[in-house]
């Protein structure tokens, strides 16, 4: 049985002999059916061993094998019936005076073996190619077809891409991906009630309000979101700053409402006085030093340099804090600008909203965090905003864009 010439060449008519016989599923399972459509052998009469490479396309779906300027032969068609995986081929010259064999194929598949052998009859070479179903490769992890002999060592560094893995959809993607966490603290709870006034008791209208903003970051799927307290319970100040710093928050959110003896309305942005950071320097380098310095290393460090050393280490670790403490308070100071800014498209504003206070809450050099002062329970208005649904969502989306327009800000992601 002759093969398809694509170069005439008396002496490589020995070549094509038999090559239809291999082009049909993988001998080694020619008896399952299963295997047959998974796995499928194809061969390419070559007149001598030569570098090539192979690469898999899709849409369509196709094995593309590139050979320099060699007469090659391919097996004889069979009418357009596929056989295993293949369901056509052609062969023809490319650029460059190279050799080009495309085998349209009736399914993505992964090339599992290549490499040129000697004909059966001693008389030519040949490059034999294995190929398997993608689909069968990914989800069994079916190990490749024993490797086929390459005696002559050449064509063994053949082109093939990664193995196809699972689809996966976009939305486990963005599960699996980095997601930065964001603290909201919803104020008081439990016994303690906070400011109370008509009818908006403030640790209930800033619970319902945290939630709402929780669902609508968690919405994003850009975020991870916890919140310190999810129910009517009672934390202590001190804890709510340790649950954010034991989860690495990279923004602290704390939600409040406002009393005022005045009819006063509006909201108020707080973060932290300027003068209560430089004390944070103060604690971050004690927290770095005792971090770093334990006394075994101390005492490394001494048998090393002396005092001098050590004090060189303390020196570079008070450097360290003073710049984590500055990182975190641009950080805080940009946040709370663009919380200002689009909190004043959705609600009424105090006029002069950005505000500095010394809130324990606020007082850590690991995160930057603000804390909002949604309305005033004691301005009518504003306590009937605070218990409306439709005003909760409506701010709600507008803290969401204002946590967005802040970490794409390049600020956000600069090492601390």
């Amino acid at each position: 049985m002759q093969g398809t010439w694509l170069k005439l060449c008396a002496s490589a008519v020995a070549i094509a002999l038999g090559l239809i016989t291999e082009v049909a599923a993988d001998p080694a399972a020619a008896d399952a059916k299963k295997s047959e459509q998974t796995r499928t052998r194809f061969v390419i009469g070559i007149e001598k061993p030569v570098l090539f490479t192979i690469s898999t396309l899709s849409n369509p779906n196709r094995v593309i094998v590139e050979l320099p300027d060699v007469k090659v032969a391919l097996p004889n068609s069979d009418g357009g019936k596929p056989v295993g995986l293949v369901q056509s081929f052609r062969g023809g010259q490319a650029a460059d005076n190279r050799m080009k064999v495309v085998i349209d194929v009736t399914e993505p598949v992964v090339v599992t073996a290549s490499g040129i052998e000697k004909s059966p009859d001693g008389k030519g070479h040949r490059l034999a190619i294995e190929i398997a179903s993608a689909d069968d490769v990914a989800t069994t992890k079916t190990k490749s077809a024993k490797k086929l002999a390459a005696p002559s060592g050449l064509g063994a560094s053949s082109v093939q891409p990664p193995l196809p893995v699972p689809a996966v959809s976009p939305k486990k993607k963005a599960d699996r991906s980095y997601k930065p966490v964001i603290v909201i603290d919803p104020g008081h709870g439990g016994h303690d009630s906070g400011a109370t006034k008509h009818g908006a008791v403030e640790k209930n209208v800033v619970l319902a309000f945290g939630l709402v903003l929780r669902d609508k970051l968690v919405k994003t799927g850009n975020y991870k979101v916890l919140m310190t307290r999810d129910t009517d319970t009672f934390v202590e100040l001190d804890d709510r700053v340790a649950f954010a710093e034991r989860n690495n928050a990279a923004l602290f959110i704390a939600v409040h409402a406002d009393y005022a003896n005045s009819n006063a309305r509006g909201a108020t942005i707080f973060s932290l006085r300027t003068g209560e950071y430089d004390d944070l320097k103060g604690s971050a380098k004690g927290a770095l030093v005792k971090n770093a310095l334990s006394s075994p290393r101390t005492q490394a460090i001494k048998k090393v340099g002396g005092e001098q050393e050590v004090n060189a280490v303390k020196s570079i670790l008070d450097d360290l804090a003073k710049q984590e403490v500055a990182a975190t308070q641009d950080r805080s100071k940009l946040f709370a600008g663009t919380v200002i800014e689009k909190m004043g498209d959705a609600t009424e504003m105090r006029s002069t909203p950005d505000k500095q206070a010394a809130f324990r809450v606020l007082q850590t050099a690991q995160f930057p965090s603000v804390l909002i002062e949604l309305a005033y329970v004691t301005n009518r208005k504003d306590a009937e905003n605070l218990k409306s649904e439709e005003w909760r969502s409506g701010v709600a989306d507008s803290i969401v864009t204002a946590v967005g327009n802040y970490f794409n800000h390049k600020l956000a992601h600069l090492p601390m």
